[in-house]
């Protein structure tokens, strides 16, 4: 006998296929994910999520922050132990030092410089602490505990004690979205601080380190050379150490050399960091050509009336 197949009854099929459905979620979902990075439609829905999920983030959080917090007591409890004996004994070493009228004026000349760079942005920077890293493999990212509510606003230079860090690229409510300067494509306007040359480093990704391009292979630059903001781009204030050269590969038949650079920063151990105001990036402008042109003229005619 002939196996006959039954179908279920009619009223089993009800709706669109299933690749149908497919179909129709798939392509909204690329309408969705387009029109997000065209237009920015879901911004207030992800700025609303933000506000919904930080009390859940902090809570999650908040065993780490327990762990932290018990280590740290101990830590330190055992350190100034440890530090109270050394003092004790140097004290005792120096006491003819210490009490001696030269040994006091230096060091008061060392506090005063030590005040300065500690008070460098006063007023222009948010202290911030590190929640945690991106989750994405591809993107180099941090998230810290200040947002909007603390005044910090997308495009911020984020620095460390030893460099740059990055850029505020994402703000919510009660935290902030950075990424690193090895982000892929991640631009930083630098100067060589040996020579002077200026260039724009680049970041290449995950597990590789910055890229300083656009310039010829028989530019002023060596290994070894530290790289500082140069200030033209108003976010990074001029001077911040940012990487430094360990590759250079020139060719003469290329139109640019290949620099690899390994950044400065302590992006991947610090735990607090700075988020600097706008005001601290500010630079004067350049004298416009005309005007340098012009003032250049009524110098050389009022030296030529006073001959």
């Amino acid at each position: 006998m002939r196996h006959i197949p039954v179908e279920p009854p009619a009223f089993f099929h009800r709706g669109p296929s299933p690749l149908a459905r497919l179909t129709f979620f798939g392509l909204l979902s690329v309408a969705l994910l387009f029109a997000d990075t065209r237009f920015r439609y879901l911004e207030h829905i992800r700025y609303a999520a933000g506000i919904v999920l930080y009390p859940l983030q902090r809570v999650v959080l908040m065993p780490r922050d327990a762990a932290y917090y018990i280590a740290g007591y101990f830590a330190s409890q055992r350190a100034l132990g440890e530090e109270s004996a050394v003092l004790q004994k140097r004290l005792v070493e120096q006491a003819t030092v210490v009490q001696s009228y030269p040994g006091l004026r230096q060091e008061n000349e060392r506090l005063k410089a030590l005040l300065k760079v500690q008070t460098r942005y006063a007023g222009a920077a948010t202290a911030v602490e590190v929640l945690y890293t991106g989750r994405d493999p591809f993107a180099q990212k941090l998230f810290v505990d200040k947002g909007a509510d603390a005044g910090i606003t997308p495009g911020r230079a984020v620095i460390d004690a030893d460099g740059v860090v990055g850029q505020v690229t994402r703000v919510y409510p009660f935290m902030a979205e950075i990424t690193l300067l090895t982000d892929k494509d991640q631009p930083v306007p630098v100067t060589i601080e040996r020579s002077g040359v200026r260039s724009v480093l680049f970041g290449a990704g995950a597990g590789r380190a910055p890229e300083l391009r656009f310039l010829a292979p028989s530019a002023d630059i060596r290994v070894g050379d530290v790289l500082v903001t140069s200030g033209i781009d108003g976010t990074y204030p001029a001077g911040l150490a940012v990487a430094q050269v360990t590759q250079l590969e020139r060719e003469t038949g290329q139109m640019f050399a290949r620099i690899s650079a390994r950044p400065l920063a302590g992006a991947d151990r610090s735990r607090y960091l700075l988020v600097l105001d706008q005001s601290a990036a500010s630079q004067p402008l350049p004298e416009e050509p005309a005007q340098a042109d012009s003032a250049k003229r009524g110098r050389g005619r009022g030296r030529r009336g006073r001959e």
